[in-house]
């Protein structure tokens, strides 16, 4: 064979041969893993995972899983200091952690409804805004963003002839996830690192698979590709403390010893974990106020009968599942609790002043809701906090100042 036909071969082969494809990047974001450190994570299409580049050095990423059914993308991941300035990940822009965030975003149940009979129009910006909303609150500059859980809705196909949904991809697969979460949030997702709350959508019976492979903070496990449950941890930043605690299991109304005796063992867990002020992340509200068919009530059943002693190191409840803004305080019965489930699935309804209700045996000395999409920015106030409720054209609905235990929030 001749020199020139040996190059043509090589060419061709080179052409051809997948294994010399460059890798291209999908999605990526910045969370907080089980252990409280900063982690990269990629989306991959491609046979490796690419470097990162944190400022100007190479870091190796490793394989958290490989493409699998429903989920043809490499998942890759890395652990970074906490002082890296400037990350790129194939040329593209991670959010860099800071120890001490002062600007705060929560947000949640932020998909779009497609539920048998149950379909929200998922073009539609007015009717599915979570786009919206995650490009507002990026505009704000947060210096981490916390989701209550509940990122991916489109539980069942589109029905035939449905425009509010046509073309929706359904089920717990990448298609799925990231029409529901990974793109529309993509401007949120690299604006700031995250800290991850897992929804009873995530649960093993709906989109669990996709939540173990891409958003669960433990290590994957392709023998276990869904955890019933998940152990709570901490993120600890400057003097404040992220205890997350998964009760994505954890029914509203009905009780069972097994559940009880689990969220049991959960909340003790929570106290060992809480050892500076504390704010306990997770999905299901303790005692959140909803109206439903013109009825007012709340309260989750299971994790009362759990009997929730929480250590005076908690300072404030955070939650979604409720598709609402709410911020309640219950006196010296709980900590506060603010609500932030209205990202971008159907909206629920609750009183707008919530002063007086009794909700799972106790009286809420003040709280108030607010109707429609929107957001939470908080901020350093002192000693403080102050939380400023946005709605999905980023303008300012309520502010409220957090400190001590308690919620005071201004009026309309």
């Amino acid at each position: 064979m001749t020199a020139l036909r040996v190059l043509a071969a090589a060419a061709f082969c080179l052409a051809v041969t997948p294994a010399f494809a460059a890798s291209e990047l999908v999605a990526r974001w910045m969370q907080y893993d089980a252990a409280g450190a900063a982690q990269a994570r990629l989306v991959v299409d491609g046979d490796a995972c690419p470097a990162l580049t944190v400022d100007g050095k190479s870091v190796a990423t490793t394989q958290r899983a490989a493409p699998g059914a429903g989920f043809p993308y490499r998942i890759c991941t890395a652990s970074l200091p906490a002082d890296g300035r400037s990350i790129a990940a194939l040329g593209q822009d991670l959010a860099a952690p800071t120890t001490t965030p002062a600007r705060i975003i929560v947000l949640g149940d932020t998909g779009c409804r497609v539920q048998r009979q149950t379909i929200q129009a998922c073009s539609d910006p007015a009717a599915w805004p979570f786009a919206r909303v995650a490009e507002r609150a990026a505009a704000l500059h947060p210096d981490l963003v916390i989701h209550v859980g509940d990122y991916l809705y489109r539980e069942t196909p589109c029905p035939a002839e449905d425009a509010r949904c046509a073309g929706s991809p359904s089920g717990d697969n990448w298609a799925s996830w990231s029409a529901d979460f990974f793109a529309p949030g993509n401007s949120l997702l690299t604006a700031a690192p995250w800290v991850i709350v897992r929804g009873n959508h995530e649960d093993c019976t709906r989109a669990g698979r996709g939540w173990t492979r891409l958003l669960a903070v433990a290590p994957y496990d392709p023998a276990v590709p869904c955890a019933a449950s998940e152990a709570p941890y901490a993120v600890h930043l400057a003097g404040l403390n992220f205890v997350v605690m998964d009760d994505a299991t954890a029914p509203d109304l009905d009780t069972t010893p097994d559940l009880v005796a689990l969220y049991r063992t959960q909340f003790a867990a929570v106290a060992p974990l809480a050892t500076a002020p504390t704010w306990l992340l997770m999905h299901r509200p303790i005692r959140g106020i909803v109206r439903v068919k013109g009825l007012v009530g709340g309260g989750n059943e299971t994790m009362l009968a759990a009997k929730p002693d929480l250590p005076a190191s908690v300072e404030l409840l955070i939650s979604g599942h409720i598709h609402a803004f709410e911020a309640i305080n219950y006196g010296e019965a709980s900590p506060p609790q603010l609500v932030v489930g209205n990202g971008g699935d159907k909206l629920d309804t609750a009183p707008d002043d919530l002063t007086g209700i009794e909700v799972g045996g106790v009286t809420v000395t003040h709280g108030v809701s607010l109707p429609g999409f929107g957001f939470l920015l908080l901020t350093r106030s002192g000693s403080g906090w102050q939380g400023e409720a946005y709605d999905v054209e980023g303008k300012l609905r309520r502010t409220c100042a957090i400190a001590a235990r308690q919620i005071v929030c201004d009026h309309d």
